[in-house]
């Protein structure tokens, strides 16, 4: 009974939670109010090296700070925000318009669906969402979309395989089986940095040398094997009762009455296997030659696949989709591949609509240092709890800090590049225990487990189209209502099991 209470005053609450895009542009305008107000105020931060900087907030109502608003808005704020995004996200759509159009996703969801228990689907979508990080972000745009289909397919509500895949996809982001991940290279490298930079020694809790692209790799093992089953609980015990019996559109691509797959089909995905083994010998071409990593002249290393592993992606996802659509008749001319991408593009509206005020408010956030402030407050409130003598409460400490934060600056790398360099020699200072790679463990776990449930993350609005497909009148703070479970449990066993590898000296890596 418990739980039902607390569900309903969630979807309540949720109700009155405004679409992200008025959120967004809200959030915007309050910012532009509270640098009026407190425009010209300092704060001072310490640096790696120990000295201290001076940041000062923005008034943006000064001319030349408001002409920043008008020259950055488009090209920098939103079209060029971390690196491209939106772009990236149009171009991965090109793949998955071939891949769909053409049939091949709906014959795999027939296959999967005839192939894998109902029981099981939920651990292997999770599962499947934290090994697809592997390839930065394609489980936003890939996985989870599928996941949907793959329920629609089978009869099943499609948002109890969104929920699923979604989780392991966010919540689980930090977590792999494969070492030396992108999320690795960029808290690893980086811990490292901040360590040495203030003479702290980069070792474990075990007194063992770290090498940063696998200090927590045995750690990240057992963290999925951990999110992989609790996951799937969650959403076999909380989501699918929730869900299983409420309304949902089916897509008008996906016929629910005839399920099994036709001898045309059979014979297509052979084809579809052949262009799925042919663009990953085309990868490998390009892996170990063009693309292969090199040092440049600064002695850098430059990694060009990993760079592009987005681009990658689209192709194999649009050469095997090819393959299929020929095979089965799908596609006759060139005009259908290009109408087939086209469609899916279209479907992408509201995203641009979303981008452009989300991207242009994280921006402004960095332009006028509150994104900075609020990281400063959340370090003092750290610094005062006086939890120096207990390993546990610093790490309980930094977790909660580090789990509020994301809730309001979105960005892996840039708030570790804010909290770590803080954080990283200060819990050493004052507690031996707390070496590089647990303050960095910490922050893998916040920053993944609240994903899920704030709405300024940048694929939050992406995931919510999804969920409209089938369920228009979906909101954002039904979105979080559905995340919370996965959230909170994820966010406390996964502290749990930190703890316990600390407390009985269990080495988080190599």
């Amino acid at each position: 009974m418990l739980k039902r209470k607390n569900s309903g005053i969630l979807e309540r609450i949720g109700q009155k939670i405004p679409d992200p895009v008025v959120i967004f542009a809200f959030l915007y305008i309050i910012v532009l109010i509270i640098t009026a107000v407190f425009g010209g105020k300092t704060f001072t931060m310490e640096t790696p090296d120990g000295t201290n900087v001076v940041y000062e907030i923005k008034n943006m109502l000064e001319f030349e700070n408001t002409r920043w608003i008008f020259q950055n808005a488009i090209l920098n704020n939103w079209l060029g925000y971390a690196g491209g995004i939106v772009g990236t996200v149009l171009i991965v759509m090109f793949g998955i318009g071939i891949a769909e159009e053409s049939g091949l996703l709906k014959t795999l969801v027939k296959k999967g669906g005839n192939s894998i228990s109902d029981k099981f689907l939920p651990f292997f979508l999770v599962f499947l969402g934290i090994m697809s990080n592997i390839a930065t972000d394609a489980g936003y745009i890939i996985l989870i979309p599928l996941a949907g289909l793959l329920y629609a397919g089978i009869g099943k509500n499609p948002l109890i395989g969104i929920a699923a895949a979604f989780a392991g996809v966010s919540a689980g982001f930090s977590a792999n089986l494969i070492p030396a991940t992108v999320v690795d290279v960029i808290i690893g490298t980086n811990a490292q940095a901040f360590a040495q930079s203030q003479n702290i020694p980069f070792v474990s809790y075990t007194g063992q040398e770290l090498n940063p692209m696998t200090m927590h790799y045995y750690f990240m093992v057992a963290s999925t094997v951990l999110l992989v089953v609790i996951g799937g609980i969650i959403t076999i015990k909380w989501i699918k009762p929730k869900f299983e019996k409420s309304s949902f559109a089916i897509p008008e691509d996906i016929n629910t009455g005839d399920f099994k797959v036709t001898d045309t089909e059979k014979k297509s995905l052979w084809w579809a296997l052949g262009g799925f083994l042919l663009s990953l010998v085309f990868t490998a071409l390009l892996a170990f030659g063009p693309l292969r990593n090199y040092i440049d002249e600064t002695g850098k290393q430059v990694t060009p696949f990993l760079d592009n592993i987005i681009l990658i992606i689209t192709m194999i996802f649009f050469i095997t989709g090819l393959f299929f659509g020929i095979a089965c008749g799908k596609f006759k001319s060139t005009g259908d591949v290009v109408k087939s991408m086209s469609k899916q593009i279209g479907s992408m509206g509201y995203v641009i609509v979303l981008t452009f005020f989300c991207y242009n408010f994280l921006a402004l956030l960095t332009y006028t240092n509150i994104g900075t402030y609020i990281t400063y407050i959340g370090a003092q409130f750290l610094q005062a709890i006086g939890a120096s003598n207990s390993p546990v409460l610093l790490i309980s400490g930094f977790i909660i800090i580090t789990a509020v934060v994301n809730l309001f600056v979105g960005g892996l790398s840039s708030k570790w590049m804010l909290l770590g360099p803080i954080f990283v020699p200060m819990l050493y200072s004052v507690n031996s225990s707390m070496t590089p790679d647990v303050v960095a463990a910490a922050y893998r776990i916040a920053d993944s487990s609240t994903n899920i449930i704030t709405p300024l993350m940048t694929y939050a609005g992406v995931v919510l189209m999804y969920i409209r497909k089938y369920k228009p009148e979906f909101t954002a703070g039904n979105l979080i209502g559905m995340m919370m479970p996965y959230s909170i449990v994820f966010l406390v066993s996964w502290t749990v099991m930190l703890m316990m590898f600390v407390l009985f000296g269990i080495p988080l890596g190599f």
